[in-house]
């Protein structure tokens, strides 16, 4: 008698169960349908980047570096006879490189992919850490009147839209050469891995602190910026927010990240060293200085327009310019005001986040805008790649604390003002990614004279720094050029971002020298003296492009100083 009972109640909950099955059937699809969505956006977003990148000319900076990826993609992993600047990307941008290279071979076109798949990440990662993470969370960030779902796609959105679309021009400070701007895609994932884990889970209090410090270790071997963007961010928020009376046993776990932190510094300061002693590159190392106070005036304001380069809305000078890039500039700052806003916020509630992300985003925008404030770089806007990180951090603090009243405002009685409003800004920052995707691609810095000497097999020879390894990127090495300087009266090699082995008479060979070239790409001034008082006189002197290329008929490596 049971079993009739048995199919009489299945038979009672069939439409409940085929209900319950399209619910999850459509469920799945609008999961699929997101995931389409975002890898289009991700696919959209790689390709106006490497557009963007296109409109600066890749120079030897970068081509130094797709050099010493290559060099590691051919079994010098640890760079012997390199010396590098005084940063070394060896963790980050180099193995990016080499990746790169090992699928599509050495050429200029990688500064530009792996310019644009960085800046792809930052975005990404941007809109990631801007979600903040499931389940419930403290007061003073609980989103009202909105389901989590809604309100984490509204802060990953805002965060990403003020990211997303960085400078009408200006292409050369975020979207060339390493220069610090890739350093930021391992560093907000450190960020996000700390945010993301509870110190609540099975194991966190003991594997964190390892996992935190390995992270951080391994972006300071490359870039000590880190420590502005990362670790004394981390130190000061952790120990500062463990001393609360309410801090608990949450005082332990923020106590052993910033022990962590400590470690990761020391750590990497001594890895590069050890790789010296291995035999691998060399760093530059120079000495830090400050500016007077009585020039402290004029580099905040400086520092000001740092900040809106940053943002693509510096209205007062760099960007500002006829036509759309201006209009472009005064929408962009809206993004300037919702970051700054969100910076004020979160150094208001530096004691009342749960989490530690947001204190320790606002510090590492104090630590990275004060240390860039007090040097020399705050004077010269060249320099704003020093500080990239403040704008994709004050991104995430933006949609982390501002989505949430932003929403409810969209809810209430404001929306007749703020949907225009909103209107406006999102169609200049789409806009400025149209404009941008529409720029026209500029050749590198030196690529005509690179394909001279190439149609005239002339493949080994000497320039000045700016002119070296860039011919030799924009050849794709059928042409070797290294750099150059006056040294006792002749010539000798010019150790930045160069292979010392390149100038062994023994190994290589080299017949010419670009004595002269445009002003565009810095020129030494009475070169061609100094070559024939180290070489003699040139057996031929060929001119091209602004440029003079003299030719001996002997190795010249032999004769440098």
């Amino acid at each position: 008698m049971r079993v009739p009972v048995s199919l009489a109640a299945v038979t009672t909950r069939a439409p409940e169960l085929a209900s319950s099955s399209a619910a999850a059937a459509a469920r799945s699809a609008r999961f699929a349908w997101r995931w389409v969505l975002a890898v289009l956006a991700i696919a959209v977003l790689y390709f106006v980047y490497w557009r963007l990148s296109w409109s600066a000319a890749a120079n030897s900076d970068s081509a130094g570096n797709a050099l010493q990826g290559w060099d590691m993609l051919h079994g010098n992993w640890l760079l012997h006879g390199w010396w590098v600047s005084d940063v070394s990307f060896y963790t980050t941008e180099l193995p990016q490189y080499a990746l790169l290279e090992f699928f599509g071979g050495f050429g200029t076109w990688v500064v530009h992919g792996a310019a644009a798949m960085s800046y792809t990440l930052i975005v990404v990662l941007v809109a990631l850490v801007a979600m903040g993470r499931g389940g419930a969370e403290p007061a003073s960030v609980r989103w009202p009147r909105a389901p989590r779902p809604k309100a984490q796609a509204s802060s990953a959105l805002l965060a990403a839209g003020i990211a997303m679309a960085p400078q009408a021009t200006g292409a050369l400070i975020l979207l060339l050469g390493p220069d610090h701007t890739g350093t930021v895609v391992p560093v907000l994932l450190t960020w996000l891995v700390i945010d993301r884990v509870r110190p609540d889970m099975q194991g966190a209090r003991w594997f964190m602190p390892v996992l935190v410090c390995v992270m951080l270790t391994w972006i300071m071997v490359a870039d000590s910026v880190v420590l502005f963007t990362g670790i004394a961010p981390l130190i000061v928020a952790a120990i500062v927010r463990a001393f609360r009376r309410d801090a608990g046993a949450r005082r332990w776990y923020e106590l052993s990240l910033a022990g962590a932190a400590v470690v990761a510094a020391g750590l990497g300061t001594l890895l590069p060293k050890l790789i010296t002693r291995l035999g691998g590159y060399q760093v530059w190392h120079f000495q830090t200085h400050t500016m007077p106070l009585s020039k402290l005036p004029h580099d905040l304001w400086d520092t000001v327009q740092a900040i809106l380069e940053l943002f693509g809305a510096n209205i007062f000078g760099g960007q500002a310019g006829p036509g759309i890039e201006t209009v472009l500039c005064v929408v962009r700052f809206a993004g300037v005001l919702l970051a700054v806003a969100a910076f004020v916020i979160a150094l208001a509630r530096f004691f009342r986040e749960e989490s530690i992300l947001v204190p320790g985003l606002a510090m590492a925008i104090l630590a990275d805008l004060g240390a860039y404030l007090v040097s020399i770089h705050s004077s010269n806007l060249g320099s704003i790649r020093e500080i990239v990180a403040v704008m994709p951090f004050g991104a995430v603090l933006a949609g982390r604390l501002l989505a949430a009243p932003l929403l409810r405002a969209w809810s209430g009685s404001r929306r007749r003002w703020l949907a225009p409003v909103a209107a406006v800004v999102l169609a200049g920052y789409l806009g400025g990614l149209v404009y941008d995707a529409t720029r026209p691609a500029i050749p590198s810095a030196n690529q005509d004279v690179a394909d001279w000497l190439a149609g005239h097999g002339l493949t080994s020879g000497l320039a000045p720094y700016w002119q070296s390894s860039s011919i030799t990127l924009d050849t794709g090495g059928r042409v070797t050029v290294n750099g150059i300087v006056p040294a006792h009266g002749g010539l000798g090699p010019y150790y930045w971002e160069v292979n010392t082995t390149q100038y062994a008479p023994a190994r290589h060979y080299a017949n010419f020298v670009i004595t002269d070239g445009p002003a565009s790409v810095v020129p030494i001034g009475g070169l061609a003296q100094f070559a024939r008082q180290a070489f003699g006189p040139p057996a031929h002197v060929y001119h091209t492009g602004g440029y003079t290329i003299e030719v001996w008929n002997k190795n010249l490596l032999r004769f440098l100083r």
